[in-house]
């Protein structure tokens, strides 16, 4: 049979990270030692906690279907959290239960993006930010985050991309890929700007729980006047170590979660319901776990920074969210994927090309240190011997 894909396939490119990461495998499967830094999946274990809640509601026989908007028990957990992390006040009927962010972004940009509408995507970001709205027939307008400015976001660039066509900012923070945290000032020049442009802000949260070096994670929904034209997408996957289980949620106005959930009804019908009792578990019993985690990636964080900026030829900022660092590499006269590479074939290092993330990560490697301490200091010993190489 002749199979001809749908042309809105056209817009949706392989991911650049997964590229990595296969070719790495294979290099593992084929007996070679290969340090995994590509990949945003923290190494910890699950708590033990959220395990056992899985297993025990798995016993009790909760292996039917859900709500559509998730049990009640986790969308009044969620709206507790948001109250007490975030200050923002959230009813249960504001929040909706998703498999992960990355369904949450699908479901928020299939609801309110027609077909030639535009949303403002920071640049560099992750990849779901540019495609998924190209697939929808909407078109992706990126606004650029630049290391001399700590990857906060230039306003008057911003609002010089604003048409009659913008529907949408998208905003990841702490930031995927440059491990970047809004400011408060930030934060309140975008607030503004969003109210005066009458503008829906989709703000991606998921590693808010990870920040660093004393850095507060703001979220902009609790900004006077943000709350009802916010769309708050975050989730378990990161600051619980539960990638794999699949647990993500949304926050927003009653009317935006009863849009959303229509896509997500056709399309995922709701979250495992084994899987919601024990994120319950992780949102009220967990703040330990998650302190602990937090606590070893500063410390991961803070020699990967100092290992890299010791090394001739390639620099970083220091990054206070998420698990990742930005390596400039434009000193070596090679692409972020010639680079990355050439330490993968070279050093057996995985990492990520920065054009992975649109064309403002060109120059930059993304490498994520949601590894062990040991594997990072053999790995940016690796890279220094490489670098070192490719200079002579």
């Amino acid at each position: 049979m002749n199979y001809k894909t749908a042309k809105r396939m056209d817009s949706l490119p392989f991911s650049g990270i997964r590229a990595v990461m296969e070719k790495a495998t294979k290099m593992q499967q084929a007996g070679e030692r290969v340090i995994h830094m590509e990949i945003g999946r923290p190494d910890f274990d699950t708590p033990e906690k959220i395990k056992k809640a899985a297993y025990d509601s798995l016993a009790k026989g909760n292996v039917f279907y859900t709500s559509n908007y998730g049990t009640p028990e986790l969308r009044k957990a969620i709206a507790e959290w948001e109250q007490e992390k975030n200050h923002v006040a959230y009813d249960s009927s504001e929040v909706l239960v998703t498999v992960g962010v990355g369904e949450g972004t699908y479901a928020s940009m299939a609801a309110f993006l027609e077909e030639g509408d535009e949303v403002l995507v920071p640049n560099p970001v992750w990849l779901n930010y540019l495609h998924v709205p190209s697939s929808l027939g909407a078109k992706p307008v990126t606004y650029n985050l630049k290391e001399e400015n700590d990857y906060q976001i230039d306003m008057e660039e911003l609002e010089s991309k604003i048409t009659d066509r913008t529907r949408m900012i998208v905003i990841v923070d702490p930031s995927n890929p440059t491990g970047s945290v809004f400011s408060r000032e930030t934060l309140e020049r975008l607030a503004e700007i969003a109210i005066r442009h009458d503008l829906l802000v989709l703000s991606d949260e998921i590693y808010e729980q990870l920040v660093y070096d004393g850095a507060e994670h703001i979220s902009i929904a609790s900004l006077p006047g943000m709350k009802e034209r916010t769309i708050t997408l975050s989730g378990c996957s990161k600051a619980y170590s539960m990638t794999g289980w699949r647990l993500g949620y949304m926050c927003a106005p009653k009317e935006i979660i009863q849009a959303c959930v229509r896509v997500h009804q056709y399309t995922i019908t709701c979250a495992s319901s084994f899987v919601q009792e024990a994120a319950v578990t992780a949102l009220k019993e967990c703040d330990e776990d998650v302190e602990a985690m937090r606590r070893e990636y500063q410390r991961r964080k803070d020699y990967v920074v100092k290992a890299l900026n010791e090394i001739d030829g390639i620099s970083c900022n220091n990054p206070r969210g998420a698990f990742y660092i930005f390596v400039n590499i434009k000193k070596l006269g090679k692409t972020s994927m010639e680079m990355a590479e050439y330490l993968l074939e070279t050093a057996k290092v995985a990492l990520v090309p920065g054009s992975a993330f649109g064309d403002g990560g060109e120059g930059y490697l993304r490498i994520s240190y949601a590894c062990s301490y040991e594997d990072l200091t053999e790995a940016c010993e690796r890279i220094k011997a490489a670098v070192e190489a490719l200079r002579k």
